[in-house]
């Protein structure tokens, strides 16, 4: 395995991904970085303490949780412009709801250069607790990563949840806590009420609790334990009881290029 070379970084931005929150789900590139930033741009009520432990004494750390897009580019510009590695620390995968397509414009348009490091998602992540495929053959071939529309987050028209759960897919809803009671109302037009649901809190941090309900009880869970926020909620026939489903891919019958058959 060829690592990256973190004793020499180059002055530029690294948007890591720092996965759900387990630091031992960091990417060993991530982690080779983060041993080596000079500055570390993090969303601090996203991103657990425990992220940071191997991170130089010296690092200059700073949270987002208060500032806006237009103090935090400005800063990393500055840092870079300084001959400093800069580490914009997220969490989650980079490639979603992780707001970076408007900072990689505007580092662009400064001529800042900047690299991408992913990073495990909650979905992966919860899928891997609970021990579960979300690709079964012959049951569910298709996962859907969405959320629920917000405020700030308006939906395309042809992405409305509804429509998504027709498919009765391996949903993963993401940003929905505050919304769940449309959200359940919406799934129950498609899967059914004793459809099970997975609901993560805080997957990777000390505090980490999933629960298994059936979809018509999905809404009142999340009342119960005052759920709010960094909640992931897996709609699946996946988690439904499973047997005798296999795939054909090492079956004696299949044949392929590597596997000619007898």
């Amino acid at each position: 395995m060829t690592l990256i070379d973190s004793s020499a970084l180059s002055p530029a931005v690294y948007f890591i991904g720092a996965g759900p929150g387990d630091p031992e789900l960091l990417t060993v590139k991530a982690y080779k970085i983060l041993q080596k930033a000079d500055v570390i741009v993090f969303a601090d009520s996203l991103v657990p303490k425990q992220i940071l432990e191997d991170t130089p004494k010296d690092a200059e750390l700073i949270p987002t949780s208060s500032i806006t897009l237009e103090e935090i580019i400005p800063l990393m510009i500055d840092r870079v412009r300084r001959g400093l590695a800069v580490v914009r620390l997220q969490s989650g995968d980079l490639s979603l709801y992780s707001a970076i397509q408007e900072q990689i414009e505007l580092l662009t348009a400064a001529d800042i250069p900047f690299q991408l490091i992913p990073g495990i998602s909650a979905f992966q992540g919860l899928a891997a607790k609970l021990a579960l495929e979300l690709t079964i053959p012959e049951l569910v071939q298709t996962i859907i990563l969405t959320r629920v529309e917000g405020k700030a987050s308006p939906m395309p028209e042809s992405e409305e949840l509804a429509s998504l759960a027709a498919h009765k897919a391996s949903l993963c809803l993401y940003l929905a806590a505050r919304h769940v009671d449309k959200a359940q109302e919406k799934l129950l037009r498609y899967y059914q009420p004793e459809q099970q649901v997975a609901v993560c809190f805080r997957l990777g941090w000390p505090d980490e609790k999933i629960w298994v309900v059936p979809l018509s009880e999905m809404a009142k869970l999340t009342h119960r334990e005052n759920l709010t926020r960094t909640t992931l909620y897996l709609i699946s026939p996946a988690l439904n009881q499973i047997t005798g489903t296999r795939s054909q891919l090492y079956h004696p019958q299949h044949s392929h290029l590597f596997r000619p058959h007898p």
